[in-house]
C-alpha cells in the first residue's frame, strides 16, 4: 500500500472521470487554473498564480447532453483536492448537485453527479500496468449519455 500512495502522491496514476455538468457551448477544451485549498472540505480555483496555490490542469471533451445537462469526460493532467469540482465551477458549469461548488439544488439522495470512471496505475510489485473501468452508475440521467 505504501507503494501505491506513493505513486498518487507523485501524481504517477492517471484518473479519467465523467461528470455531468451544467454548461453552455460545450466544446473540447483545457482548463488552467491555480487551486487554494482551504481546508480538506474545500478549495477554490484562482485565474492567477498567488502565494500558497498550486498549478491545475484538466481537458474535458464534450460527450453529449439532455435538455437541461451536458455530459463531459474530464481527463486530469494534475491531480489536486476537489480539482474538478472547483475547476468546473470556475468555468461556470458545477456538477450537477454540487451545492458546495455553484449548483442550484441538490441531487435527491445528497450526491453529485461525478464518476471515477477509470483508474490506471502501475502495480507496486509486478510493475505491470493495472486499468481498472468502472460501470456507469444506476440512474436515469446516466442512462440518457
Amino acid at each position: 500500500m505504501a507503494i501505491l500512495h506513493r505513486q498518487h502522491m507523485q501524481w504517477k496514476a492517471l484518473k479519467l472521470a465523467g461528470a455531468l455538468a451544467i454548461l453552455d457551448g460545450a466544446s473540447d477544451l483545457t482548463a488552467k487554473h491555480y487551486i487554494d485549498a482551504i481546508n480538506f472540505t474545500e478549495a477554490f480555483a484562482n485565474d492567477l498564480e498567488r502565494e500558497g496555490t498550486k498549478k491545475a490542469t484538466l481537458s474535458y471533451s464534450f460527450i453529449g447532453k439532455s435538455l437541461k445537462y451536458y455530459f463531459l469526460e474530464v481527463e486530469l493532467h494534475t491531480g489536486r483536492h476537489h480539482q474538478i469540482r472547483t475547476q468546473l465551477a470556475k468555468i461556470g458549469c458545477p456538477v450537477k448537485g454540487d451545492l458546495k461548488y455553484g449548483a442550484k439544488r441538490s441531487n435527491p439522495d445528497g450526491g453529485i453527479n461525478l464518476h471515477a470512471r477509470e483508474l490506471e496505475f502501475v502495480h507496486p510489485v509486478k510493475q505491470e500496468k493495472i486499468k481498472i473501468i468502472a460501470p456507469t452508475p444506476d440512474g436515469e440521467l446516466w442512462k440518457a449519455f
